[in-house]
């Protein structure tokens, strides 16, 4: 299985996250596929890091950076988050507020 996995469900493109640590190793091709993601105008981004049980620093700078970028063109990034990763970020940082969260995938795409 590949640590990232992209879908799309009729305008909505689904970034999976197949990895239990994200971590500065996986943040720079990560932070690639949003990117071009984000080039090619898709407007509607939903990241899928249900299966992540722990998240560094540099990982969730590419989610910022992903947000503030789709953001910019008009679009919306949602996030399919794993209760235990968010519950403590949001404990220890401000940061995950910037967020909307869902706790399922189909959750999230039904949001848009």
């Amino acid at each position: 299985m590949e640590d990232f996995e992209q879908k799309i469900e009729k305008d909505v493109v689904i970034e999976v996250v197949n990895l239990t640590r994200a971590t500065y190793k996986e943040a720079n091709e990560f932070r690639k596929i949003l990117n071009d993601d984000i080039e090619k105008k898709f407007k509607k981004l939903v990241i899928d890091i249900s299966q992540c049980d722990f998240m560094d620093s540099t990982f969730l700078g590419t989610l910022v950076l992903a947000k503030k970028n789709i953001t910019r063109i008009g679009g919306d990034l949602k996030i399919v988050e794993p209760e235990s990763v968010f519950k403590t970020l949001r404990e220890k940082t401000a940061t995950m507020h910037i967020f909307v969260t869902y706790k399922t995938l189909d959750e999230a795409i039904k949001s848009f």
